[in-house]
């Protein structure tokens, strides 16, 4: 994917995967979108990227998140906006989830930098495999040149 692609609507930048993987590598938060009881549901959490481009979470055994994201298709969305200069970057990762078992895989992911910020132990794991990834970035518009017609009216008001 080329990374001075525009968008058709609205002239968002696509950008890479490999630049939309190292995106989510610079924010903390993200969103996890799952169904629940048959009906959309969306969470936020804090996550790590492993080293296979996994989205890691932690999570309690049991909860809600853990129930629904066995085995299914999720999305993964994570994203950073600069609302003064109206720029930013969205990113989205498709792919099945799945609760972490291995006793090694799971001693190996405590160890990653993922400290939950919820209170309460923590000690589930799920991974989001990407199957597909996808972004866009919202450029600082230009800035337009100043209209003709008021250039020469301010010109004419001169004496």
């Amino acid at each position: 994917m080329r990374h001075d692609t525009k968008d058709a609507d609205g002239g968002l930048q696509v950008i890479g995967t490999r630049e939309c993987l190292d995106l989510m590598r610079s924010v903390p938060i993200g969103r996890i979108v799952f169904t629940d009881r048959a009906l959309p549901a969306i969470q936020p959490v804090n996550f790590v990227l492993d080293a296979d481009d996994s989205v890691i979470i932690r999570t309690v055994p049991g909860s809600k998140l853990a129930a629904a994201t066995r085995g299914a298709i999720v999305a993964f969305e994570a994203d950073d906006f600069d609302e003064a200069d109206r720029t930013g970057w969205s990113v989205t990762l498709v792919g099945p989830a799945r609760a972490v078992t291995s006793p090694a895989e799971r001693a190996r992911l405590a160890r990653l930098p993922l400290t939950p910020w919820s209170p309460g132990t923590r000690d589930h794991f799920i991974r989001v495999t990407a199957r597909q990834v996808t972004g866009r970035r919202i450029l600082r518009p230009p800035t337009p040149p100043p209209r003709r017609d008021a250039v020469s009216a301010h010109v004419q008001e001169e004496p």
